[in-house]
C-alpha cells in the first residue's frame, strides 16, 4: 500500500506514528496511508517564509504568471492519471473528476493571464493618487504589496485539485509562498499534483509546500504576516478564529463554511416552459454532481405553491433515472460519498429533515454492503411547516428540500434569508418586477446570485465557481471571499498609503512625472 509523504522544507518527508488509511469510497479498498506525526511544522513554515517569500517577491507579476501557466500545462499533461486517481480515491464519476481537475487547470490559466496583464510590476498601484493639501506636491497614493509571511491553505475533501489550485493561484501571483493542507480522505490527487510541480521544478524553492495527514497545531504557529484560508465546517472555522495567536497577532483569516444555497422558481416560469426546464436541469445536476458534495450545491428549492406538486413529481422522476454505483462503471451517474463518516453525517442530516417533512424521493438507508452509497433524497415540506432543520443544517450530500412559497419575491427572499448567509442562490424568472424584488432581498445574504436563463449557451449552472467572480459569502458561509479576478489577490497583500512629495512617490511607483 502506498504511503503518502509531505513536501516540506524542499524535500519529501514521511510522518511517524499510527497512520490514517485512505480508501476507495466505492469498494472500501485501502489505497494509501499517511501520518503527519513527527514532522517539523515550525521549520516548514520558516523555510517557506525565508526561501519562498523572497524568491516570489523578486519576480514581477508577469513572471509569477508564467509560473502559473507552467503549472497548468504540467497538470494538463498528467490529466488522465489525475482523473483516474480522483475516481479511485474521491468516489468521483469521470465527469465529476473532470469538474475538479479541469477547474484547477482553468483557474491557474486565468490567473496566469492576470499576471501577464499586470506586467513588470511587483506591487499593485491602488487607484489614482490624490492631492492632500494646497500644494500639488503634497501627494498620497495607495499601494498593495505582498505580505512577508506564508499562506496556509486548509482545503476540503471534495475538490482536492481545484481547492489547491484556486487558493494557490491567487497567493503565488500576489507573491506569497503556500503551504497547502488537503483533507486526508481524498489527499492522493493533491499529493500527486504537488509531486508533478516539484518534479519539474516549476516554482522557486519554498514557494509550494504540502502537509498530508492531520494539521496538528499548524494554525497555532501563524503570525501577523501569515494568512490562513480555510474551507470546511463552520464549527472548525470558529475554533480557528478563537486561537490565541490568531487574536493576539491579528492573523488574517478567510473562511468558507456551510451554505444553504437556494434555487427559486419565479411565478412566471410555468411547468413546460423553457425557464422551467432550465430550473429542473440545474437542480437535478446540483443534487447529484459529486454526490451533492459541493459547497455550492442547491440545498433548498423554493417554488410557487401552485407548482409545488408538479416540481416534486418532475424532480422525483429525474432522480429516479440517476444510476448510483461504482464510478468505475461507465453508465453510473452518481458515485458514493467520500468517506464512512460523511455517509453517517448525511444519514443523520436526512433524519433531521424527515422529522419535519416527508420524503418525496429516496431515503437515508445506505445502498449495498460495501461502499459509502446513498440515494438522492428530496424532502418535501408543506407551506405551513416550520422547517427549522432545513434552514439550520446543511446536509452535505445528494439532498435537497422542496419548499413552497406564495409567488411573491419578498416572501421567497425572506425564506432564503433564514439560511443566514450563503455562497450562491439562483433565480429562474423573466419577470422584471419579481427579479428586482428578490435580488434586492437576497443579495445582502449571498456572495453570488445566479440568474438562470435558457438562452445562456452551455450554462454551467449555479454550482460552478468561476475564477472571474468572487467565491464566498456572509454569515453561515464564513464571511470570506476568494477569487473574483484580481480581487482574489487582496487577501495576500497589504494595502499601504504613501504620503509625501509627489515626484518622490511617482518615482517610487514608476509613474511618469507631471
Amino acid at each position: 500500500m502506498k504511503t503518502l509523504r509531505s513536501y516540506l522544507g524542499g524535500q519529501w518527508v514521511e510522518g511517524t506514528g499510527a497512520p490514517q488509511t485512505l480508501v476507495n469510497p466505492a469498494t472500501e479498498e485501502p489505497l494509501a496511508q499517511v501520518s503527519s506525526d513527527g514532522l517539523d511544522l515550525a521549520a516548514a513554515l520558516d523555510y517557506a517564509r525565508s526561501k519562498g517569500g523572497p524568491a516570489l517577491r523578486a519576480l514581477s507579476f508577469a513572471e509569477r504568471g508564467t509560473l502559473l501557466k507552467e503549472m497548468a500545462k504540467a497538470i494538463q499533461a498528467q490529466r488522465d492519471e489525475l482523473l483516474a486517481l480522483a475516481v479511485a480515491n474521491g468516489g468521483n464519476t469521470r465527469s465529476d473528476a473532470k469538474f475538479d481537475i479541469d477547474g484547477a487547470i482553468f483557474t491557474l490559466q486565468t490567473y496566469a493571464e492576470h499576471g501577464a496583464a499586470l506586467g513588470a510590476a511587483k506591487f499593485i498601484v491602488d487607484g489614482e493618487g490624490v492631492q492632500l493639501g494646497r500644494s500639488p506636491r503634497f501627494h498620497g497614493q495607495h499601494l498593495s504589496v505582498p505580505r512577508h509571511g506564508v499562506a496556509v491553505h486548509i482545503n476540503a475533501f471534495n475538490f482536492p485539485a481545484w481547492g489547491l489550485a484556486e487558493k494557490a493561484a491567487c497567493a503565488l501571483l500576489a507573491g506569497m509562498p503556500v503551504l497547502a493542507k488537503p483533507a486526508t480522505s481524498s489527499a492522493m490527487v493533491a499529493c500527486r499534483v504537488t509531486e508533478i510541480v516539484a518534479e519539474k521544478k516549476l516554482l522557486p524553492e519554498g514557494a509550494l509546500s504540502l502537509l498530508v495527514g492531520a494539521p496538528r497545531d499548524l494554525p497555532a504557529r501563524l503570525g501577523s504576516q501569515d494568512v490562513l484560508a480555510f474551507t470546511g465546517s463552520g464549527d472548525t472555522g470558529m475554533r480557528i478564529r478563537a486561537l490565541p495567536n490568531v487574536m493576539r497577532e491579528s492573523v488574517r483569516i478567510n473562511i468558507e463554511a456551510d451554505s444553504l444555497n437556494a434555487a427559486v422558481l419565479g411565478p412566471d416560469a410555468a411547468p413546460g416552459s423553457e425557464m422551467y426546464e432550465t430550473f429542473l436541469k440545474d437542480v437535478l445536476r446540483d443534487m447529484t454532481q459529486k454526490a451533492g458534495q459541493k459547497c455550492t450545491a442547491i440545498r433548498r428549492v423554493l417554488v410557487p405553491t401552485e407548482h409545488a406538486a408538479t416540481v416534486r413529481d418532475d424532480l422525483a422522476g429525474g432522480l429516479k433515472a440517476v444510476r448510483v454505483g461504482n464510478p468505475a462503471e461507465e453508465e453510473v451517474r452518481m458515485g458514493p460519498l467520500a468517506s464512512g463518516s460523511q455517509l453517517e453525517d448525511v444519514r443523520q442530516g436526512v433524519g433531521y429533515l424527515l422529522a419535519e417533512g416527508k420524503a418525496a424521493f429516496g431515503s437515508a438507508a445506505p445502498l449495498g454492503a460495501k461502499g459509502f452509497f446513498i440515494s438522492p433524497v428530496l424532502a418535501e415540506f408543506s407551506k405551513d411547516a416550520p422547517a427549522a432543520a432545513v434552514h439550520a443544517r446543511e446536509v452535505f450530500g445528494p439532498v435537497a428540500s422542496l419548499l413552497p412559497y406564495s409567488g411573491r419575491g419578498a416572501d421567497a427572499a425572506a425564506i432564503a434569508a433564514r439560511g443566514n448567509g450563503g455562497l450562491v442562490s439562483s433565480v429562474y424568472s423573466e419577470d422584471a418586477a419579481f427579479l428586482e424584488e428578490i435580488v434586492a432581498g437576497i443579495a445582502p445574504y449571498h456572495g453570488r446570485i445566479f440568474l438562470g436563463h435558457p438562452k445562456i449557451e452551455m450554462s454551467p449552472g449555479p454550482g460552478t465557481v468561476l475564477p472571474q467572480l468572487v467565491h464566498g459569502g456572509p454569515g453561515r458561509a464564513g464571511g470570506g471571499e476568494e477569487l473574483g479576478g484580481l480581487r482574489g489577490l487582496a487577501f495576500y497583500m497589504q494595502r499601504v498609503a504613501l504620503e509625501g512629495s509627489r515626484p518622490v512617490i511617482q518615482k517610487l511607483i514608476g509613474a511618469p512625472a507631471g
